[in-house]
């Protein structure tokens, strides 16, 4: 079991981030008392204003204060915490097996995500996770305990991506497994029908989830670095291209450029977060960069 939790978690990745807790931008509504505000009020922790007094209501929350100043009886209201859930989505498609070792996609896009999961946990709020292809190939319902964290790591050692995307598909399946506002964040190279996309994250946007796409690319689908004759051979489908890079660089980086371009736009129109990962980049550093940007949000 170590050795499957060392392949996905690394020590120094978690000593980095050990002092960046991940929080709810948006607010949350959980099942336990936590960190966290919640949407409604009640009668416990942080003072939120008045109301009127209903008849039925405990008059230990009266306001004397203010009922001698105003001849009015009032109730104090108090902000909850609460926990929150986030649900990580992975992309285990063939096309995220692109890269080797580290920095092969699916291998650096499950170390992200069971690292920001053990991060949740130790906060004491909740974490689920699901992998999909094209179909849900696999889901690990909340949990808030160490042991989570190995039931995810288990399940990430046994799948094997072999599948073309079908990802709207399998978002919607996902959003009957989850409650409302929760964090919901999909690790993915989003190489998918954007339209359709764009209609199954509008129904996670009706639940009031908070949605994060981590945007999952190795270095040379950016840059396009290939020189003289390659072939190319297709991960989801059967097929290869031999073709001299220099003639069609150009034309590849154009059309990388106006999906890039179209994504941008669709998260913007949906108030949806697009964090841009490349793999070639160190996992400390990029997730460092994340949490301290969701802070500095946070406190404006």
């Amino acid at each position: 079991m170590t050795s499957v939790l060392s392949r996905y978690l690394n020590p120094e990745v978690l000593s980095r981030i050990a002092d960046r807790p991940v929080e709810p931008r948006g607010l949350v509504v959980g099942n336990l008392a936590g960190a966290h505000k919640s949407p409604l009020s009640g009668f416990a922790v942080e003072f939120a204003g008045h109301r009127d007094y209903i008849v039925g209501d405990d008059p230990r929350h009266i306001d004397w204060r203010l009922y001698y100043k105003r001849d009015r009886l009032s109730i104090k209201q108090y902000e909850m915490e609460t926990n929150f859930v986030c649900h990580l989505l992975l992309d285990v498609s063939a096309s995220m097996r692109y890269g080797e070792d580290a920095q092969q996609k699916l291998t650096y896009a499950a170390q992200a995500a069971t690292t920001l999961g053990y991060s949740i946990v130790r906060q004491n709020d909740k974490v689920s996770l699901a992998t999909f292809d094209d179909k849900v190939r696999g889901y690990v319902p909340p949990g808030n305990s160490l042991a989570q964290i190995h039931r995810m790591t288990h399940h990430l050692d046994e799948i094997a991506p072999v599948e073309k995307t079908k990802m709207s598909e399998c978002l919607t399946d996902l959003i009957g497994r989850m409650g409302r506002r929760e964090i919901v964040m999909i690790f993915s190279d989003f190489f998918t029908d954007l339209e359709s996309l764009e209609s199954a994250l509008q129904r996670m946007k009706y639940n009031r989830h908070e949605i994060v796409l981590f945007h999952v690319l190795h270095h040379h689908e950016r840059t396009f670095q290939f020189e003289g004759m390659v072939k190319f051979l297709g991960l989801e489908e059967v097929s290869e291209y031999l073709t001299q890079t220099e003639d069609i660089r150009q034309a590849y980086l154009e059309a990388m450029q106006r999906y890039e371009t179209a994504f941008d736009e669709l998260c913007r129109r949906n108030a949806i977060e697009r964090v841009s990962v490349d793999t070639s980049h160190n996992l400390g550093d990029d997730l460092v960069e994340y949490l301290n940007q969701r802070t500095r949000v946070r406190v404006r």
